[in-house]
This record gives structure tokens, sequence and C-alpha cells, in this order.
């Protein structure tokens, strides 16, 4: 009998230091793996309009924070997509790129020649998009949201790999509510009011929104909220999954999910994989599936973390974001406390569904949870194109 046990303590010791050598491996080799370093960041956008015509213009900064690395930057285009309040057949759209190199004359031609960014240095490139509509047609009533893709290549030690960055810029920004003519709605104890705002993107900084959209509303004792995915997408934790490779573990682990899980995908796992380490995500899917064998459901979203319940894949945003992978936000607790402050309510990040799912990510001193979730649980902002991303919440 003693023998047994030892043989089968022998055994698990020799499992758990094979599991503990692949976890090990997985990290390493995702950790090690060929990438570039270089990021691509936008600038302030400038929207001018003459007659029929709109003219975007704006600047990205393409920067390298290694210290020795240099990355090739042989290519840069522009991808515009208009999205707008009517048929757009008729409107025509051009696109220019003027590289701006600390170290080159720019070519009057726009064509992009091959460019090296050196370790820790950076470069620029100036944007511009021409837009006609037809000579019957306003482009103001037309127009809504340029989305703006860069598709750019990087190429060195990593090998050639393609990046998709894409910027949204609005053409046209509805008016904010005043107080007489609020429309607000009724609930449980409470008043409900949403806010619509213009499609949000990285230009935007959250602070200035909640302030142009609300900060003629708030009342002490209210309670501002908004969704997680706004706020992501304003922080720029979206991508496209053309730049997702995924790995073998997430092409295999994915088709354990349910199919309408946004990680039941190879890219969208190898998202969280990207954010928490294999190791992780191994870990929590191995443990998980022990729990729940013996009844005790949901232990791998709680081992793997926030952003596994976050991560919403294609089709899980309104548009154009549904074409890509959006995560959720960063650091949401020091969010709420810093727009506490600056408005003088308290705010929250949350997260609403159609069928009643009420959860709040995080919330700042002092805030009702019980309310929000009486005020929320009918979901006045909605999950379609109402782009009432802001939720003002007001005691009875």
């Amino acid at each position: 009998m003693h023998l047994l046990l030892l043989l089968l303590l022998k055994g698990v010791l020799i499992a758990a230091l094979l599991l503990g050598l692949l976890l090990l491996w997985l990290e390493l080799r995702h950790r090690l793996r060929p990438a570039s370093p270089l990021r691509l960041t936008a600038e302030s956008f400038a929207v001018e309009q003459a007659g029929g015509r709109v003219i975007v213009r704006g600047m990205v900064t393409l920067a390298n924070p290694h210290r020795r690395m240099e990355v090739f930057v042989p290519q840069l285009e522009l991808r515009p997509t208009l999205l707008g309040r009517g048929d757009l057949s008729g409107v025509s759209i051009r696109t220019h790129v003027q590289a701006c190199h600390p170290d080159e004359e720019s070519r009057p031609d726009g064509y992009w020649a091959a460019y090296i960014i050196k370790g820790r240095k950076a470069t620029r490139a100036a944007l511009s998009v021409t837009i006609e509509a037809p000579a019957d047609v306003d482009p103001a009533v037309l127009l809504d949201t340029l989305w703006l893709e860069v598709l750019w290549v990087n190429y060195g030690p990593f090998g050639r790999l393609w990046r998709r960055d894409g910027i949204l810029v609005p053409l046209r920004r509805p008016e904010p509510l005043e107080a007489a003519g609020a429309a607000w709605r009724e609930g449980e104890r409470c008043r409900v009011l949403p806010l619509r705002t213009h499609l949000l993107g990285t230009l935007d900084d959250p602070e200035q929104v909640l302030r142009r959209y609300a900060g003629a509303l708030v009342q002490p004792g209210d309670v501002l909220t908004i969704g997680e995915t706004p706020l992501a997408v304003m922080e720029g934790r979206y991508h496209h999954p053309e730049t997702v490779h995924p790995s073998a573990l997430a092409r295999l682990l994915c088709r354990v999910f349910h199919p309408t899980s946004s990680l039941a995908t190879a890219c969208g796992l190898q998202s969280l994989i990207d954010l928490v380490g294999p190791a992780r995500v191994l870990s929590a899917w191995l443990v998980g599936t022990a729990l729940k064998l013996v009844g005790s459901k949901g232990w791998f979203y709680r081992l793997a973390g926030d952003q596994a319940r976050l991560i919403d894949d294609v089709t899980g945003t309104t548009p154009p974001y549904d074409q890509t992978i959006v995560l959720g936000p960063s650091d949401p607790a020091s969010f709420c406390s810093r727009m506490a402050q600056a408005l003088g309510v308290a705010v929250a990040v949350v997260d609403v569904n159609d069928l009643g799912r009420v959860k709040v990510l995080a919330a700042s001193a002092g805030c009702d949870e019980e309310l929000l979730q009486r005020a929320l649980r009918p979901n006045p902002a909605g999950n379609a194109n109402e782009r009432t991303p802001l939720v003002l919440v007001r005691p009875a």
C-alpha cells in the first residue's frame, strides 16, 4: 500500500515537473519571439470644409523605442473608408502621404522611399484626405466619420511584417445636451439620461469628452458612467486581426470555448495570450476545466484575468471597430478616480448588455453600485449604433 502511494506521488511529481517545463517553454518561446518595436501614434487631425469638398489633415509619428535595433519602413499607404448617413457612391476620395523624415528632404511627388528608423529615434508623416461630394449634396449632412487605416511594412531582424493601424476622424459632432432639453428616463428610484456623442477614437481625450457632453448636466449626487469599450478605443486598445499571429496553443485551445465567446477564434485567444502570456492562459484552462468537472464554473476567467472577459472579437462593437479586436481599458480604477476629481461627481466604467447583465469594472470612491445595477439593468445606452456611451444616473 505504501509502495503504491509512493509510486502515485512520484507520478504526480513527474507530471507536475513536465507541466512546469512545458509552461516555462511556452512562456520563453512567447517572450523571445521576434517582433517589431515600432509604434504608430496619431496626432491632432484638422477637418476643413469648403463647398462640396472636405479636407482632412493630420500627422502620425513612427517611433522606435528599442535601444539598438534598426527597423526599415519600406512602405506606407492609406486606406480610407467613409461612414455616412446615406448613399456615398457619388463621393470621391483622394489620399496623400508626405514623409517628414528628420534627416532627409521630403519628396514633392509623395513617394514613400524606404527609410530606416534607428534605435530610440522617430520619424513623422503628414497625411491628407480630400473628399468631394456631388454638387447637389451637402457633405456636412451626408458625411459622418472617416476611418483612415495606415498600412505600413516593418522590415528587420524579425522578418517582414504588415502593420495596420486605424485612425477614426469625426467629420461632424452632435451638440451637447442642455439641461432644459434633456429627456430623462424614469427608472427604479432613479432617473437615467443616455448622452449621445460623436463616434469616439484615439484622437479624443476622455476627460474632454466627458466635459463636453456631460459637464453642463452633472449635479452633486449624480453618477456618470462610460462603457468599457468606448474608453478602450480612446486609449487605442484595438488592433486588426491581420496583425495577429496565432500560435499553435491559440489555434488548439480556442476550440474549447463556446462559439459566441470572443476567445473562440484563434486571433481572439491569441490577443489574450499576448496580454497575459501563454503559461497563464494554459494554467487557467487546466485548473478551470478540473474545477468545472466538480461543479465549480467560471474559474478560467478568474484565473486568466479581467481582460479574458473584456476582449471583444470582430463584430463585437459598433462600426468601424467591428472589423477589429478591442481589448478592455488598461486601468479603469485610476481613470474613475481622476475623472471624479475633475468633474466633481462619481464616475464608473461599466459593461452592460441587453440581457440585463451589469458589470461595474471600476468606480470612484463613494459610488453607489446598487444604484447603478438598478439604473443600468434595462441597458439605456444600447448595444447597437445608438452612440450613447455615456449615461448619467441621478438618484430619485
